[in-house]
């Protein structure tokens, strides 16, 4: 069964969309001839949709016969999102809203509000009114996680009072590297002094924390490091 049009859709918002990112791709301009045969559509109604996006402010140069090129440094309206990409936002800020701690949960929902606020009719309507729901939250969110992900920004050491999965307490100072989010629990990726290692902490397990100093070397450099050496996230291997 193919898909039927839907009959109040404007399927320009998506076109002009698709047409700025396909500028951006460029740093030389591009024929119109190239970029309305990539669009699927003619080149009159290329011409239209360029001077459009002209009309909202997109710094395109070029005339037909010579090309087309987007000056750098556009930043692109908040309002222009396809469909798509406006159902994976509020999908996110749904499942932030309902898992994450009280902090996260209300600047998902804060960021809901702000994006609904500037997309066009249409699109708000399909914000409001996607199928694609979160279930609630089986869990309550890990205490320790707001100071964590404060550590974590701030690229600073932590001291952690920990339970191991065997019920032994231990602990540890730690270089917070990112929280990962699952079903059964919140686990903490860090750099562990103690086995000068990368190891997975259960956030539930610890007990107690305290904030360190600087961390001796840059996050993301440990991050990349850290995927790729690991690869694949456990839970539970301090």
């Amino acid at each position: 069964m193919t898909d039927r049009p839907t009959a109040d859709r404007d399927p320009r918002p998506e076109r002009l969309l698709a047409l700025l990112q396909l500028l951006r791709q460029h740093r030389r301009p591009v024929a119109a001839e190239s970029l309305a045969a990539r669009l699927r559509v003619s080149r009159r109604t290329l011409y239209r949709d360029i001077a459009a996006l002209r009309g909202q402010g997109a710094p395109i140069e070029g005339e037909a016969g010579i090309g087309y090129l987007l000056r750098p440094g556009f930043l692109l309206p908040p309002l222009m999102f396809s469909e798509e990409e406006v159902e994976a936002l509020v999908l996110g800020t749904r499942w932030v809203a309902q898992q994450g701690d009280a902090r996260l949960a209300a600047a998902a929902r804060s960021a809901q509000a702000r994006i609904a606020a500037v997309l066009p009719g249409a699109l708000r309507d399909a914000a409001e009114t996607t199928a694609l729901l979160v279930p609630p939250r089986d869990m309550a969110p890990a205490w320790a996680l707001p100071p964590l992900r404060e550590a974590i920004r701030r690229e600073r050491t932590m001291t952690l009072q920990y339970r191991t999965l065997e019920g032994e307490d231990s602990r540890r100072t730690v270089w917070p590297l990112a929280v990962g989010f699952f079903g059964s629990a919140q686990v903490l990726v860090a750099w562990c002094e103690l086995r000068r290692d990368f190891r997975h902490f259960r956030i539930d397990r610890i007990a107690a924390l305290e904030a360190g100093g600087r961390m001796p070397e840059r996050r993301a450099a440990l991050l990349r490091r850290w995927r790729a050496e690991t690869g694949v996230l456990a839970t539970d291997d301090c």
